[in-house]
């Protein structure tokens, strides 16, 4: 999924630069606005990913120790 967050946004950029060479300044900003809201998705899509992780290795160690004693 942050891929496709990360697709959006390089498309929404790319259409904003379109805008702008059409002088169409208020699209450009809209479309330029939703590509740093795609961006931030895909960001927080890879931090959610990696904090997922933490936790199962966490619990995993967090089992493994109470099986030892």
């Amino acid at each position: 999924m942050e891929r496709a967050w990360l697709i959006i946004s390089v498309a929404g950029l790319t259409a904003a630069a379109i805008l702008l060479i059409w002088e169409n300044q208020n699209a450009a900003f809209v479309v330029a606005t939703l590509s740093a809201v795609a961006w931030f998705l895909s960001y927080r899509v890879k931090l959610r990913g990696t904090i997922v992780e933490t936790d199962a290795t966490e619990d995993d160690e967090i089992a493994s120790e109470e099986n030892d004693e």
